[in-house]
């Protein structure tokens, strides 16, 4: 599998494309709060927010352009709340119309830089949306300082349960949720830095490297070591 990504023009947004190299590639995709809106060689579909792995299957020789939308921002640009997309692959023709959705798809099918389409697209849409939610945007940022729930819906004005559902519609899960699948994948880019697992789990906020382990096969079937590219011990 071929795979690349660059920031795209579109605020807490990576560009990606990619292209399978053989006859059928498997690929593990990893929860991390994010939506992504992806031309499948004909097709655009939407990737909801996961709360486990999802394993991707790349068909032989078709090529992929997508946006991967930061924690918050891809429910303003498909219209429609991450709760209702959590952890499903839904057809954009579902959520857009089924004219503007085929007008889309064949202007990727004619493109040189379908990415570039893409970008041109969202940016047009989201111009026409309501602007980002403050406590999404909030919530975002204080569950990777680890501060606690209940602190950040103080901080709100809310409460708890308030900021659960405000974080349901935004990132398709709660607080508490997105605050450890954030974790995870701290723990992990520490570990593709190259440090040890005992010490990416310090970083990362967790009890010990026990724990992170724990973690790591809940939410992603498999190992802190497989998943960071080094040798198990």
């Amino acid at each position: 599998m071929v795979y690349r990504e660059r920031p795209s023009n579109i605020s807490h947004t990576v560009a990606w494309t990619g292209r399978s190299t053989g006859a059928v590639d498997a690929h593990r995709v990893l929860p991390d709060g994010c939506m992504d809106l992806i031309w499948m060689g004909g097709q655009m579909v939407v990737a909801g927010p996961d709360t486990k792995a999802y394993l991707a299957t790349w068909r032989a020789d078709m090529p992929y352009a997508a946006l991967r939308f930061g924690r918050g921002v891809g429910p303003r640009v498909v219209g429609v709340p991450a709760r209702e997309l959590r952890d499903q692959r839904i057809p954009l023709d579902q959520l857009w119309s089924a004219a503007v959705t085929r007008s889309l798809e064949e202007r990727l099918a004619h493109a040189r830089a379908p990415a570039t389409v893409l970008e041109a697209v969202v940016s047009e849409r989201l111009r026409d949306t309501r602007p980002p939610d403050p406590v999404a945007d909030m919530t975002a940022s204080h569950v990777g300082r680890g501060h606690s729930v209940e602190r950040i819906a103080e901080r709100a004005g809310l409460s708890v349960r308030q900021l659960h559902r405000r974080c349901l519609d935004a990132f398709g899960y709660g607080p508490k949720t997105l605050a450890r699948i954030v974790r995870l994948n701290r723990a992990l880019d520490i570990g593709r830095a190259g440090f040890a697992g005992a010490d990416a789990a310090l970083a990362s906020g967790y009890a010990d490297q026990a724990h992170l382990a724990r973690d790591v096969r809940v939410l992603t079937g498999t190992t802190f070591a497989a998943l960071v590219g080094v040798d198990e011990p």
